[in-house]
């Protein structure tokens, strides 16, 4: 079956017709609806003059009463209308899905909007796509692909429109073969011009005749095939394939599993994309990893295996491409992850959530990532902060070390690592990083002076710890030695307090050494919105000092115009429950 169908998808839309009720004088009779009267049974007029009896004064407050809540109810149905996410591809799949991507051509009404108007802020989008929000997309991607010719005798009005919906989605999903077999589902609107068309696109892809009544020509021959049920078409391989699948859904969907719903409902709304791992991959990948050495630090040749309890199978030339034992444990505990990326107030989003495994140690599980970050200056162009809890390094350590295949222990990591630097580790490197540091890079900063090492005592950049300043201190002096004589104000040292700062530029250690507030500026809220419970965050501001960004292109207008509406990049993770979280967000002025 050829992928040239547009991975689209998009939930039914409503059946009856919204709009004002009748202006006219209302109908009567049998049937017809009731309405306020006045007087004797009239119609009720705009301005005219109620009478004076109770009972008239009840009618006219009860129909109000049913006015409003009719009123209320349909606010409530078309906000759930223009803002839900609607149906999912993971309603046509199996509760057996290993993996799956999907693609949302039409999101809940205000992220259309928000995407739409995103975009438009970049000249090069308004130019060369043009995409309003009443354009169909759909359709936009289909003229791409027939620009290749591909398939030159498809009409998208004829052979496409009348059935494509709007959502669509790719996955692996264990049907009990050796493999996962991968599925393609898509959204339709109509069953039978569906099956017409894919017998089209298949014919066109050389996988069938167009001519042959219903998908089952396909089945078994490996050309695609296809069950269309209800509101989606399943498409694998071949028909028998894509018809266990489709009953598969229907006794027991992935929209209805349980770790389905419990990861996608922490990474929050549907967006344009949206991704989930189940447990159950993990557990085959730890079984399939013997082929993956190279990726586990494992060797790479193909002669050997890892079976399911992590031992290693070699052919005679006895190389071994078994990944760690802690490798293939870490994956068959898995609990399974999910991600979505959306459009959001004027920004572009990724959100991750999803088993917290080693993330739980003291490198991650702070919430101090902004403790310091948050007080930078707010013009700085850049930073990194991070939060840390006691046994850190020691932590960090043990994960290099489990990695190693069993070629080295954390002890002996630490005792080269602390003869090679000068350090007593792990206590000097969790003196130095203190509870909470960050460093910082000025707007300022000169990247062509700090490519040619010159100047390096006027560099804006500085890193702000805090902790114990003169213990800092004691350990820098043990680095300082290791330095040129031209660098080792590098680490010079000034503090405040519990708080040291360190960096080559005193001017700007002074500046950092203060509460510059750059947590409490809107750039900074906008792109790390969940700045007071993250453990590490990564911050970026495009419009810091004169607009650094947009200056480093020179004289390349056209550029620097499509760069002018970036404002800001965050990266945050955080420890919620028994879920680790990141968010990456690029925001627009």
């Amino acid at each position: 079956m050829s992928s040239t169908t547009p991975p689209t998808g998009s939930g039914p839309t409503g059946s009856g017709p919204v709009g004002p009720g009748p202006t006219g004088p209302p109908p009567t009779g049998p049937g017809q609806p009731e309405y306020l009267t006045q007087g004797g049974g009239a119609p009720w007029q705009p301005g005219a003059e109620p009478r004076t009896g109770g009972g008239g004064r009840k009618a006219l407050i009860g129909g109000g009463a049913l006015v409003g809540l009719a009123l209320v109810g349909g606010g409530i149905w078309a906000a759930t209308s223009f803002f839900g996410s609607g149906p999912q591809p993971a309603e046509a799949l199996p509760d057996t899905t290993l993996g799956y991507v999907s693609v949302d051509l039409d999101p809940s009404g205000g992220q259309k909007i928000e995407a739409i108007r995103t975009l438009r802020k970049f000249p090069a989008f308004k130019d060369q796509i043009g995409l309003d929000t009443e354009d169909d997309l759909r359709e936009k991607i289909f003229e791409q692909v027939q620009e290749g010719d591909a398939c030159p005798d498809l009409d998208y009005a004829d052979d496409i429109e009348p059935w494509l919906g709007d959502r669509a989605a790719v996955a692996a999903v264990d049907t009990g073969q050796e493999q996962p077999v991968p599925v393609f589902v898509v959204q339709v609107k109509d069953a039978d011009q569906a099956d017409a068309g894919l017998k089209k696109i298949q014919a066109c892809a050389g996988g069938g005749d167009d001519s042959v009544g219903g998908s089952s020509d396909s089945a078994g021959t490996g050309t695609g095939g296809w069950a269309i049920e209800g509101d989606w078409a399943v498409v694998a391989e071949t028909e028998e394939i894509a018809q266990g699948v489709a009953d598969d859904a229907a006794d027991a969907s992935l929209a209805d599993d349980e770790d389905y719903r419990k990861w996608t409902d922490e990474v929050g709304d549907a967006g344009i994309v949206n991704m989930y791992a189940a447990p159950a991959a993990g557990a085959f990948l730890a079984e399939n990893l013997g082929g993956l050495g190279m990726l586990t630090g494992a060797s790479s040749m193909s002669s050997c295996a890892a079976s399911a309890d992590g031992e290693t199978a070699c052919d005679d030339t006895g190389s071994s491409t078994a990944a760690p034992s802690q490798v293939t444990d870490a994956l068959k505990d898995f609990k399974g992850a999910a991600a979505t990326i959306r459009f959001a107030d004027g920004a572009l989003e990724l959100e991750v959530a999803g088993d917290p495994g080693f993330q739980q140690t003291g490198l991650y599980a702070s919430d101090q990532g902004d403790d310091v970050l948050a007080t930078l200056p707010e013009d700085t162009a850049a930073a990194l902060g991070v939060g840390l809890q006691d046994g850190w390094f020691g932590e960090a350590l043990d994960q290099v070390a489990s990695y190693s295949g069993g070629e080295t222990s954390a002890d002996e990591l630490l005792a080269q690592l602390s003869e090679q630097s000068g350090l007593d580790l792990p206590d000097d490197a969790e003196t130095l990083a203190g509870e909470s540091f960050a460093v910082g890079i000025s707007s300022d900063f000169d990247p062509e002076a700090f490519a040619n090492g010159s100047g390096l005592s006027e560099l804006p950049i500085a890193a702000k710890v805090k902790g114990d300043p003169a213990a800092i201190d004691d350990v820098l002096d043990k680095v300082r030695p290791q330095l040129g004589a031209d660098e080792q104000g590098t680490l010079d040292l000034d503090a405040d307090g519990d708080v040291a700062a360190i960096g080559p530029n005193a001017d700007y250690r002074a500046k950092v050494l203060a509460d510059g507030g750059l947590g409490d500026s809107e750039v900074f809220q906008d792109v790390v919105p969940d700045a007071d419970r993250a453990s590490a965050i990564l911050f970026v501001n495009f419009d810091a000092g004169d607009g650094w960004l947009v200056n480093l292109v020179g004289d390349d207008q056209e550029v620097a115009d499509n760069l002018e509406p970036l404002s800001g990049f965050g990266i945050s993770s955080w420890l919620e429950d028994d879920a680790a979280h990141a968010l990456v967000r690029i925001t627009t002025n």
